[in-house]
């Protein structure tokens, strides 16, 4: 028969998703750091503060990972061994996680579960948890849900190998284990996951197509988690999003039309990080689609950041987003992102200029400065949004119509109004008329051709 384990309420790495509770709220759990090598940690440490957990020590290791349990075997039994000693009062007192800092595989999990006897995280398993906590909408948590058990898969995957080496389940075989019952179920909870988040792509799908057919034009922002994308969506829509200083406070696609641009649609997408594995971004395939598929996709970039820091995001979005087609392995064709930066009121004009250097450097035209407290920047980018979208504004002018056909000059400028983004509209006392509007080319030759005589474009 199979080895029965001590606890199966919480697999390692779960969360406790499969077999026990799902877990949402992290507030208050104290954590162990398990680290190899001299390894920033910083940004895995804002994500944890960001859940609420405090990581109470941070255990380092040199050398090599070991690949059953990634700190070495003995180092792991001290840590074990410090925990059953601890008296009240022990900083580690009340720790019930241990988090590894890198995207361990199932086999370091469970290795490292084991023997702390405590829930294991990795960077992914963390994400995860932190994408769970702030899941809002049906469209996020499918996302999630989805990521969550293909994670959790792997690691039934491991425990049922274990637990059944060398041995064969039931009287003679032919029997299953509890473990691969659970297997099982979470396979046939996926399918139908899948088959709810392809309707949700569909239907995001035709409301792009619609919005293509009505003419409006789409702008996607995407960056890296934190780089001021809700804030910008917000100034520049006037729509409320949540906006908050922390990590992925925004998991689903949020579409508003910009102020005195009706035609252009914004879509505010989730942020990114570093070293998403395949599989995870995949789970968001649909969310990305809405920013990657845009008429025209901005990259936002943290410009209170470190210069380094500024470099290693922008070649993150480049690689993960942009060169993926929403996890792909085609190159995006056709369509050059452009990089803004934003929080510019944390920094000086030499910094802002050093910065424009660097973007330029990884092959970007100079970024659009701007800010969206302040509101410097603002009116810059909305005219190099529309010029992207329709090129430099025109001066369209309308005869007075004649006595015989009244109307006609009404009809004229109700088809420019369908056709372009009016931005100025001046009518004489004789009837004649006098547009500023921002129009595609095409749609230029599209007027002339129609109304010929009747209409001027300068």
């Amino acid at each position: 028969m199979a080895r029965q384990t001590d606890d199966t309420t919480v697999v390692a790495g779960s969360g406790g998703v499969v077999l026990g509770e799902a877990r949402t709220n992290h507030e208050g759990r104290k954590a162990l750091l398990l680290v190899r090598g001299a390894e920033d940690t910083t940004e895995l440490r804002d994500l944890a503060r960001t859940m609420g957990i405090t990581i109470v020590e941070t255990v380092v290791q040199t050398g090599r990972e070991d690949p059953r349990t990634y700190l070495g075997k003995g180092r792991l039994e001290d840590i074990t061994d410090e925990r059953r000693s601890t008296l009240p009062g022990h900083p580690w007192e009340g720790v019930d996680l241990a988090i590894i800092h890198t995207n361990a595989t199932p086999r370091q999990l469970v290795g490292v579960n084991q023997t702390l006897g405590l829930e294991v995280w990795d960077r992914v398993r963390l994400l995860l948890a932190l994408f769970t906590s702030h899941a809002s909408s049906v469209e996020a948590r499918t996302q999630v849900r989805i990521a969550q058990l293909q994670s959790d898969r792997t690691i039934l995957r491991e425990l049922a190998q274990q637990q059944t080496t060398g041995e064969r389940a039931g009287f003679g075989g032919g029997g299953v284990t509890a473990l691969q019952g659970v297997l099982n179920n979470l396979n046939r909870e996926l399918t139908n996951l899948r088959r709810r988040q392809r309707k949700q792509a569909n239907a995001q799908r035709e409301h792009r197509r619609q919005r293509t057919r009505s003419g409006a034009k789409t702008v996607g922002f995407v960056g890296y988690t934190n780089a001021g994308k809700s804030s910008l969506f917000r100034c520049l829509s006037g729509k409320s999003v949540l906006v908050e200083d922390q990590l992925f406070s925004t998991l689903e696609t949020t579409v508003g039309r910009m102020e005195k641009s009706p035609r252009i649609l914004l879509a505010d997408t989730i942020g990114f990080i570093d070293n998403i594995p395949n599989a995870t971004l995949t789970a968001f395939k649909a969310t990305i689609a809405e920013a990657i598929d845009a008429d025209l996709t901005l990259i936002l970039l943290d410009a209170s950041d470190s210069p380094a820091e500024v470099v290693r995001k922008l070649k993150t979005t480049k690689r993960e987003i942009l060169e993926r087609q929403a996890g792909g392995d085609e190159p995006l064709e056709g369509k050059r992102p452009a990089v803004v930066l934003t929080k510019i009121d944390k920094i000086s004009e030499h910094q802002i200029s050093a910065i424009e250097g660097l973007v330029r450097e990884e092959g970007f035209s100079k970024p659009v400065a701007l800010s969206s407290v302040s509101g410097k920047g603002i009116t810059g980018l909305q005219s190099f949004i529309r010029e992207q979208l329709f090129g430099a504004a025109v001066t369209v002018r309308i005869p007075a119509p004649t006595s015989q056909n009244v109307e006609a000059s009404e009809r004229v400028a109700a088809d420019v109004y369908a056709r372009g983004m009016v931005e100025d509209d001046v009518r004489s006392d004789n009837g004649e008329i006098v547009m500023q509007v921002w129009v595609a080319k095409a749609c230029q030759a599209q007027l002339k051709a129609r109304w010929g005589e009747r209409i001027d474009i300068k």
